[in-house]
């Protein structure tokens, strides 16, 4: 998988300089996963803004905006949140494209409503909606990171060809 991390990550950082764009992650159960691997890229910091490692609800609020009644209305794994996320991070940088993750990764904290594995995604561009998608991954919990990963990347990529 860290051969297809780092093959999406050249794609975006190419398709990026292309646009003359900078990106920002709004990152919870990834961790700064998504960050690590886009600077892990030799010449990074001509495309890469920076990241938000937002874990906790309070981070999610005070680093991102994100309001309080969203948090309690849908919960931090939530379409609403991710919007949220990715309009702060967008607000909070310099940055024309943002990412954001917020999931279960496990072993435990799920629920028949959130299963572990259940990650909302979102991507967005300055002055564009937001777009946002739930996935469902399996394995442990390094594996639903790692695919989470791959398809915040993935995504990031449709978003700039859009």
């Amino acid at each position: 998988m860290d051969e297809r991390l780092d093959t999406l990550a050249r794609r975006l950082g190419e398709r990026l300089t292309e646009k003359k764009m900078r990106v920002v992650t709004a990152e919870s159960c990834t961790g700064g996963w998504v960050a690590k691997v886009l600077t892990d890229i030799a010449g990074s910091s001509a495309w890469f803004e920076r990241g938000f490692v937002t874990y906790s609800n309070a981070a999610k609020q005070e680093m991102l905006g994100v309001r309080p009644a969203t948090l309690a209305a849908a919960g931090a794994v939530s379409e609403a949140v991710v919007k949220e996320m990715v309009r702060g991070a967008l607000a909070n940088s310099g940055a024309a494209l943002a990412v954001a993750i917020s999931g279960i990764a496990g072993p435990g904290g799920g629920s028949s409503e959130k299963p572990v594995g259940m990650v909302w995604l979102a991507w967005g561009r300055t002055g564009a909606e937001p777009r946002a998608r739930v996935m469902v991954f399996d394995g442990d919990r390094k594996a639903v990171r790692c695919q989470a990963v791959a398809a915040a990347l993935q995504g990031a990529l449709d978003t700039l060809f859009d």
